[in-house]
């Protein structure tokens, strides 16, 4: 798509030198799930030509705000915009003209998206005459004219003096006289305008678009202690709107932002958080806005229809302190344990352990420790340096909400290989007539490694709402209503 021009004048009116292109503002917002969100997946798409309406299923919009310089004639005059994105919102298309807010009325507006192409350009041929030429090796051996009877999955049937003819729409040797009327080359946007001042007028237009969406990602690169870690992020930008924002002004918004959408949807889309940037040269600035955040790139930039680009989030938060747990659910990771309205009874209930030993890393978001800005949901990435070669290895990935300063991040790398554990109930007795039960178990942890290891070991007090543990070998804390927790080296 084309540069948007800066200077649009009405048929017959002259453009006067001079006037500096303002580039667009543009405000992305996303819902799109880090877990499985592939932006490549919808470029590869859009390349290969599936499914004209696969914007609408980008998880997120963007509004585009674009102020441009006019003529206008005093009385009513027809003003179109070209160079609009392809997969607009009409209805939220807004029209001000700055120059004189009072003196400028909107009529009406239209958006012509009846744009050219092979089969829509023959359409418009049907009961009119057209030719078709055989060409050998670049000259024209035989030509024939028909009338167009019809127009259907890809075959025109031409009538001529000698027969029917059917031939292929996409036929190379098809020759058409003009484009025809009606038929537009960009999708436009039409403003039916009353203006009381002939001259000329700064306008500005808003509008939402499909098509746009970015997400966040996050590489987390360990000491070799893994006591250190350097924090740096990226936002990842999706432009499938049918449009370019040359030299825009880009924000961001974070934050879960209401949006209703129809029934049988074109799917949610909604902000997510960002960072702020402690460099304006390196990242986004971030300031609160509303119940959210606004993060805006301090440059202006090139947002390029049917692409990706990276830009970075914020400078890399260098020697944030990590520690790293080890956490021991001897449960069954399938197990589901929520209130019941019977106690349960059964005693081999999930009887069968979980050997492995979850490794999470665990750090504050707090100045203090060299971080202190809002964290977008995104996926982060860990890598530990190799001290043998002083190479990156990567050591495991996971999934982070959205989270504000001074809250603590956890995040599952992995599981241990050298450390395991097992979960044996050793006793269970119930009395019917008191209802009580009692249940034993015996929690094994195995540490292979040359160096004392700390776990915290997680219990569910399944059975029941009422509980008391009676014998316990070790201190422990309790979590909540229905969950408990060991702290052993």
């Amino acid at each position: 798509s084309a540069a948007l021009p800066a200077v649009l004048c009405l048929p017959g009116a002259p453009a006067s030198a001079g006037d500096e292109p303002e580039g667009p503002s543009l405000t992305v917002y996303s819902s799109a799930d880090p877990a499985g969100f592939d932006p490549q997946q919808f470029v590869a798409q859009q390349r290969q030509g599936y499914n004209p309406g696969f914007a609408w299923s980008v998880p997120g919009f963007g509004v585009v705000k674009e102020v441009r310089t006019v003529d206008l004639a005093a009385g009513v005059n027809d003003l179109p915009f070209t160079d609009v994105a392809e997969f607009i919102d009409p209805t939220t298309v807004s029209f001000t003209d700055l120059t004189s807010p009072t003196g400028t009325s909107v009529l009406e507006q239209a958006f012509r998206f009846d744009l050219a192409s092979r089969d829509k350009i023959l359409e418009r041929y049907l009961d009119k005459t057209i030719a078709h030429e055989t060409l050998d090796k670049g000259l024209v051996v035989a030509r024939i004219e028909g009338r167009v009877l019809s127009v259907n999955q890809g075959t025109v049937v031409l009538e001529t003096k000698d027969g029917l003819r059917f031939l292929s729409t996409g036929d190379m040797g098809l020759r058409l006289p003009a484009l025809p009327e009606g038929l537009l080359t960009k999708p436009t946007l039409v403003w039916k305008l009353s203006s009381e001042a002939a001259g000329r007028h700064k306008v500005r237009t808003t509008y939402q678009t499909a098509g746009l969406t970015w997400r966040a990602d996050y590489n987390l690169v360990l000491s070799a202690d893994a006591t250190k870690a350097d924090l740096g992020a990226w936002v990842t930008l999706l432009n499938l709107s049918g449009a370019s924002y040359r030299n825009a002004t880009l924000k961001l918004v974070a934050g879960d932002v209401q949006r209703i959408q129809p029934r049988g949807g074109r799917g949610r889309a909604y902000g997510a958080p960002t960072l702020a940037a402690k460099s304006a040269e390196a990242g986004f600035a971030e300031k609160s806005f509303f119940e959210y955040h606004l993060y805006t790139l301090p440059r202006k930039t090139d947002v390029l229809d049917a692409a990706t680009q990276q830009l970075t989030l914020f400078p890399t938060a260098q020697g944030a302190a990590v520690q790293k747990v080890l956490v021991y659910y001897g449960l069954p990771e399938a197990a589901s344990w929520g209130f019941f309205p019977e106690p349960r009874t059964d005693r081999d209930i999930r009887s069968s352990a979980n050997p492995k030993v979850d490794v999470y890393l665990r750090f504050r978001n707090e100045k203090a420790n060299q971080l202190g800005m809002p964290l977008p949901k995104g996926k982060i990435r860990v890598f530990q340096k190799d001290d043998a070669d002083g190479s990156l290895e990567f050591v495991g990935e996971d999934l982070i909400d959205h989270t504000p300063k001074d809250e603590t991040v956890l995040v599952k790398v992995g599981k241990a290989f050298d450390v395991v554990g097992d979960r044996t109930q050793t006793d269970f007795t119930i009395d019917t007539g008191r209802k009580t039960m009692t249940d034993s178990y015996k929690i094994v942890l195995r540490n292979h490694k040359a160096t004392a290891v700390r776990v915290l070991v997680k219990e569910t007090l399944f059975r029941w709402t009422n509980w008391e543990i009676l014998a316990p070998s070790d201190p422990f804390t309790k979590l909540d209503a229905r969950s408990m927790q060991f702290d052993v080296t």
